[in-house]
């Protein structure tokens, strides 16, 4: 399991950086075109300008930027903004981005078409040439410009984060700025003993404790297609849209794959925190719910309905009934044909508190 989440946290950092050196890329070239038109609204003669080899060389800086830059924003600067202060990160992302940016330009500035035709790259003509261009008013203003980009970068990721994958998304869409009815799937995950632990090891000890599990817990939600809905104290509410978690059992998976990086990581789990390891109970339902943005100063994207009421009662039977985790039958159903590996057993016909109708319940 510890291996699967590797492979998908990779996985997830090339994507990241496939999209930062698009968008790098096509911003690069936005500059070219913008310098372009400014140069044709002074009346400037072109018809010594090789147009085709200044786009090349626009497109291959955005390039090479995406992909040394979002190397560096995905494995360390972003890194860097969780777990340091911001005033040490912005300090390390200014002086790095600050060597990449020259770095880049001379091997930008020694490919140019100009350099190409008039020296070879040993030539001192080069660098003089290169040197007269770092020193210009518009390389600062590039310089300027580049790392306003890179903030923009840092910002949209650290508010992807935040939102969780998908929600930023339908933010800027404005997806659910008018509340829409949705079929969703929806699991509380309890964390079993919260209190004695909390008694046991110290309320500092305990957060340590709780953002650990929560770390350990992401990469197996994030693989399912699950959105964190909220973090309530000790528990973790996760939802899927319908055809995400019906999707190969992605929201049966999701506890399962939790359960088992957690007992891979229990080493460390008795070593750190007084020889107690973690371990969830779950309630999952499903059905039709609204979503919309919610709030005025702290704005959300926030569901209401039966549905997450009965999912959070079903998940406060797993004491009772002595289980890890509870399916509502309606959801089984909607599941349709289970994976081998999943055997679901039928606990009956069960009150909920606050429910009128008693519901079938299963387990795994």
């Amino acid at each position: 399991m510890e291996a699967r989440s590797h492979n998908y946290r990779i996985k997830s950092q090339i994507e990241k950086i496939i999209w930062i050196t698009l968008f790098w890329t096509l911003f690069s070239f936005f500059q070219f075109l913008m310098g372009y038109i400014t140069l044709i609204g002074f009346n400037y003669d072109l018809t010594n300008l090789n147009t085709v080899d200044y786009v090349k060389s626009s497109l291959f800086l955005g390039f090479v930027a995406g992909l040394l830059g979002g190397s560096l924003i995905v494995f360390y600067w972003e890194n860097w903004l969780r777990t340091k202060s911001y005033t040490w990160s912005l300090l390390n992302i200014f002086w790095s981005f600050t060597v990449l940016y020259f770095l880049v330009h001379i091997i930008s500035d020694l490919f140019s078409p100009e350099t190409q035709s008039n020296n070879s790259l040993v030539h001192s003509q080069s660098w003089t040439e290169v040197w007269s261009e770092i020193i210009s008013l518009s390389f600062i203003v590039n310089y300027l410009a580049w790392l306003t980009l890179v903030i923009f970068t840092l910002i949209a990721l650290l508010v992807n984060d935040k939102y969780g994958p998908g929600v930023f998304a339908s933010f800027l869409l404005g997806r659910y700025f008018h509340p829409k009815r949705e079929e969703r799937i929806f699991m509380f995950l309890d964390l079993r003993g919260a209190t004695t632990i909390a008694e046991k090891i110290g309320e500092g000890k305990y957060f340590n404790f709780l953002k650990d599990v929560i770390r350990d817990s992401t990469p197996a939600i994030l693989k399912s297609k699950g959105e964190i809905y909220q973090y309530v104290g000790d528990e973790i509410v996760i939802s899927w849209k319908k055809n995400a978690g019906t999707l190969n059992s992605n929201c049966l998976q999701c506890f399962f794959d939790i359960q088992q990086q957690l007992l891979d990581k229990a080493s460390y789990y008795r070593e750190n925190y007084d020889g107690i390891v973690p371990e969830f109970k779950a309630g999952l339902h499903s059905g039709f719910v609204m979503v919309g943005e919610i709030g005025v100063v702290k704005r959300d994207i926030a569901y209401s309905g039966d549905v997450l009421n009965t999912a959070a009662r079903i998940q406060a039977k797993c004491n009772e009934l002595g289980v890890n985790i509870l399916i509502s039958k309606n959801l089984l159903v909607g599941l349709g044909s289970l994976p081998n590996a999943f055997k679901p057993r039928e606990i009956g016909e069960i009150d909920l508190r606050g429910k009128q109708h008693s519901l079938m319940l299963y387990t795994m």
